[in-house]
């Protein structure tokens, strides 16, 4: 009897939940989105009940979707939005208040604060992560202050397996925990002299697991029996990281979803970026664990969302690609999607959004285009720094996620970065990966060797623009990243 990996990749604007076999056969994969919630300016929230609602939902519509019956399901794996912070009552499962969310800048101030005392540098060395609200720590700082009790503190890895067990487990794996600027990369567990920086009880901490492993079983889920294994856990980036194979330095992939995230596996040691690039834990199995230098622009696709719900110029995201391609270029127009600040390398939260270059002749066709192209320069600013770092230049980009779907902004990012794309069959890559996990696990795969012989590329994007163009758009392009 066939045995299938449930995968619940629970995202910033929705959950999906896929259904698989061994030979990536997908039998059902639904997604719901959920509620965004944002009381102040820079200030981004999820309601922890929300996500869990869209969980059970998104799973419960898959089964119906593939039609079997759950104790067909050989083991759940989970991958999810990270750094987004949640407290919950350790009694009553009761979130203490809405989840704070990797966008939010409200932390932003105490990021200053502690670069001002000198901390910065201690904290990158021992995290590989730069001093930025965009991590977990000064969010849980933050709640903290305002919340007391018997708490625990989750990202959402940590969260959706206390509510799948039952509130038995309370745990988060090891690529969640190196995204909280509270964990050693060199120990990889909680460090004693971080906890105390930002106030931080150990009580509080989840248990620290590797990617793949049997942590708990369900327990009193809706629509699920009890018993399933929940065995595969990963951080989104990571989890898609896994799901493209990179398994060998030097592999690399970037994921376009809400925002866009670069990873490349750098190897068995947390060798430190000096070109403002992370350090981070790639993926742990047993005792083995690998790691990665990543970039991260905090907007790609919410550029496309906001053409469509704050400009209103499309009606579906998915019309972007046809508008953009209705004209030869921008028309001189350059779009820097800084909506919430500049990620890596530049590292600015106070940086914002800029469309220049708009004259009577322009159209929402080259704003479409613009915008296209300004997700391709966040990419192109991100491998910049990594090639420096690497000391040489990229081989290939795997790509994946929602945009990378998109021929025209491929097409251009190949152009701009002069390196071949390369577009896997399944562009569910991040939810790919958390099933691979699990299915290690539970003897699904037997190895990284037996996943790589299961990854297919769909479509290779080579550069067909002139060198001499290039230049002269980049060049652009930095001119007005330094207005931001």
């Amino acid at each position: 009897m066939t045995q299938y990996i449930l995968a619940i990749d629970q995202g910033t604007t929705g959950t999906t939940a896929l259904l698989i076999d061994h030979d990536l056969n997908v039998r059902a994969k639904v997604n719901h989105e959920f509620p965004q919630h944002y009381p102040k300016p820079g200030w981004v929230e999820h309601d922890p009940e929300e996500i869990w609602t869209s969980t059970l939902q998104a799973v419960k519509d898959c089964l119906a979707g593939a039609k079997i019956e759950a104790k067909r399901i050989a083991a759940i794996g989970i991958t999810n939005q990270r750094e987004t912070t949640l407290l919950w009552d350790r009694k009553t499962g009761k979130p203490a208040a809405k989840a704070i969310v990797w966008q939010d800048r409200r932390t932003a101030e105490r990021c200053r604060q502690l670069k001002k005392e000198g901390l910065e540098k201690a904290i990158q060395k021992k995290t590989g992560l730069v001093c930025d609200p965009y991590f977990s720590a000064t969010k849980l700082e933050w709640l903290l202050k305002k919340h007391k009790g018997d708490l625990c503190f989750g990202t959402v890895d940590s969260f959706l397996l206390w509510k799948l067990t039952g509130g038995q487990v309370h745990a988060t794996d090891a690529t969640n925990a190196s995204r909280t600027m509270l964990l050693n990369l060199e120990t990889l567990a909680w460090d004693k002299e971080l906890l105390k920086i930002f106030g931080v009880p150990e009580g509080v901490l989840p248990r620290i697991v590797s990617c793949s492993e049997k942590y708990g079983s369900t327990k009193n889920v809706p629509g699920l029996p009890d018993g399933i294994p929940i065995a595969g856990m990963a951080g989104d980036q990571q989890a898609a990281l896994v799901g493209q194979a990179c398994f060998e330095t030097g592999e690399a992939k970037c994921t376009y979803g809400t925002g866009s995230f670069i990873l490349i596996n750098i190897g068995r040691e947390p060798k430190p970026s000096h070109h403002g690039c992370l350090t981070t834990l790639a993926y742990q199995l047993e005792n083995q664990a690998a790691f990665a230098w990543e970039g991260s622009a905090f907007i790609a696709g919410a550029a496309v969302q906001w053409l469509r719900d704050g400009l209103k110029i499309i009606k579906k995201s998915s019309e972007v690609e046809t508008l953009a391609a209705s004209v030869e270029d921008s028309g001189g127009v350059v779009f820097v999607p800084a909506l919430v600040g500049l990620g890596a390398p530049h590292w600015r939260s106070e940086a914002r959004g800029l469309i220049s270059g708009i004259t009577r002749g322009t159209t929402n066709a080259h704003i479409a285009r613009a915008c296209l192209e300004g997700i391709a320069f966040l990419q192109y600013d991100i491998l910049e720094a990594m090639a420096k770092d690497l000391k040489k230049p990229l081989g290939v980009l795997k790509v994946d996620g929602g945009a990378a779907a998109n021929n025209l902004l491929m097409q251009f990012q190949s152009d701009i970065l002069q390196v071949p794309i390369s577009r896997p069959a399944m562009l569910e890559t991040t939810a790919l990966g958390a099933a691979f996990l699990a299915g290690l696990a539970v003897g699904v795969w037997k190895d990284l060797k037996d996943i790589r012989k299961n990854w297919k590329e769909e479509r290779r994007f080579v550069p067909q623009m002139q060198a001499r163009e290039v230049t002269e758009k980049v060049a652009r392009w930095r001119q007005e990243v330094a207005k931001c």
